[in-house]
């Protein structure tokens, strides 16, 4: 069978030229005006010395080079997310949330405008981190709806996906071959990797992600990363990469999690939210059934914990019997700051918190220990709620110890209750808290209120009113 030829015929880019080519048919490739190279066959053989590793082949032509373009693109963008979150854009971001304090608000607005002017203009790489529901996801479809809006190809990907697909890939049934796939990835004019970091962290992971986002790196190909890891828990190669502020933006967002609708000082650790109801207002310093001493006494326990309230520093120390209000104050300390200032507070009883620590040394755990402890250790206000009833083992002892001994030396507001004596607390730890410089102590001499004669007056009161 004769076959047409050409001789040094540019190809349809003018790039380059083909000599002597025999061109081979596609029964499958609808008429068409003839290409000038292949005759609108589609493939052509390229005429090459015997001795030549590709003698022989049949190649695609410069014609087909568009079409087999865009099949790989369908190809990819059918394990991309996009369609999936279609519905996340820009006009339904939520970029200030009555429920955020105003600076919160603020950081958030500054993110999602970061991310709309990405998004008419990628370059570079854009890297969005925080705690987990904060929004970097919706961010990052955003910027992917709104590029293919514009007509603009988009691949996203959540990173745990991405190398189930490579994996895959290496199937001699799959669509779209390992060594194709990994090129189109690495190559794609806009990539969103999202969740970096959620991945299993074995040797063949972590080196198949530092060759993807090496090479976009090198190549400076705009590449949108969210994780909710700390830099410093990424592979270092990676690190190094994303602190290049040359190439990077970074973008931190430091709203709580969206879909537990908790408000700001209502973390998973935090149980604040348990305790709405023990304000100021509500707790009685006239008990009748106290002497007129510890009425006194009560009274300005009351006073001086409105005032730090007010302007919270050093440390807060209550001791008392069980049932004295100690917790009730602290709780109203905690919900007056935040209705005031509408900033995070961190309330926990000791023996809880020493429980999720311990969990977080778990591999399948959401938050690694480090962090937990973090979120702990650097909150702006932090209440310690019954400290003494935890087990006292070396573990424990240290780490109350490394906690407490940060936020004395850093001056972090911190309040703690207890119901040991003072003897019976730790010695480094009653050094701090005798300390008059940073540390306001209060004995409360009242007596349990739970089960005594005022609560059981209090109570018959309101089953007459009934």
């Amino acid at each position: 069978m004769n076959t047409p030829t050409s001789s040094s015929v540019e190809d349809v880019d003018g790039a380059a030229s083909v000599r002597s080519a025999r061109a081979l048919p596609d029964l499958h490739r609808a008429a068409a005006p003839p290409c000038p190279i292949c005759g609108g066959m589609g493939f052509i053989v390229p005429d090459l010395p015997i001795s030549h590793p590709d003698y022989g082949r049949a190649v695609p032509c410069a014609c087909r080079a568009q079409e087999i373009q865009a099949r790989r693109l369908r190809s990819l963008q059918s394990i991309s997310m996009v369609d999936s979150l279609r519905r996340l854009t820009f006009d339904n971001f939520r970029a200030e949330p009555s429920h955020l304090p105003p600076d919160k608000q603020l950081n958030l607005r500054r993110a999602f405008e970061t991310c709309a002017n990405f998004a008419a203009r990628p370059e570079g790489w854009l890297l969005i981190t925080g705690a987990y529901g904060c929004g970097k996801t919706h961010l990052a479809a955003a910027i992917a709806n709104a590029r293919l809006a514009a007509g603009e190809p988009v691949v996203l990907m959540v990173a745990p996906d991405l190398l189930d697909h490579l994996r895959a890939a290496f199937s001699p049934q799959s669509e779209l071959p390992y060594d194709e796939l990994f090129e189109q990835l690495r190559n794609a004019s806009l990539l969103i990797l999202d969740d970096l970091g959620a991945q299993s962290s074995t040797a063949w992971a972590q080196e198949k992600l530092f060759q993807l986002l090496n090479h976009r790196y090198n190549a400076q190909l705009p590449t949108v990363i969210t994780t909710n890891q700390r830099l410093e828990e990424l592979d270092a190669r990676l690190r190094s990469r994303l602190q290049d502020l040359g190439l990077v933006n970074h973008v931190m967002v430091l709203a709580p999690d969206f879909r537990t609708g908790k408000a700001s000082g209502q973390s998973d650790l935090s149980t604040l939210h348990l305790h709405r109801e023990h304000t100021f207002d509500v707790f009685d310093a006239q008990r009748s059934d106290l002497t007129a001493e510890q009425r006194t006494n009560l009274r300005e326990v009351v006073k001086r914990c409105l005032e730090y309230a007010e302007d919270p520093h050093g440390w807060l120390v209550m001791m008392g019997t069980y049932g004295c209000g100690k917790t009730h104050l602290a709780a109203a300390i905690a919900n007056r700051y935040v209705e005031r200032t509408r900033t995070d507070v961190m309330f926990v009883v000791v023996p809880d918190l020493l429980d999720h620590l311990r969990a977080a040394f778990n591999p399948q755990s959401n938050t690694p220990l480090d962090r937990r402890f973090d979120e702990v250790k650097r909150g702006p206000l932090l209440v310690l709620d019954n400290l003494g009833t935890e087990s006292a083992t070396p573990w424990a002892r240290e780490k109350l110890f490394q906690l407490l001994n940060f936020r004395y030396t850093a001056l972090l507001p911190t309040i703690i209750t207890t119901s040991a004596e003072p003897k019976q607390i730790e010695p480094w730890l009653r050094t701090r808290m005798m300390d008059v410089d940073r540390c306001q102590y209060f004995g409360i001499i009242a007596p349990g209120y739970r089960g005594s004669q005022g609560q059981q007056e209090q109570r018959a009161r309101k089953s007459a009113r009934r």
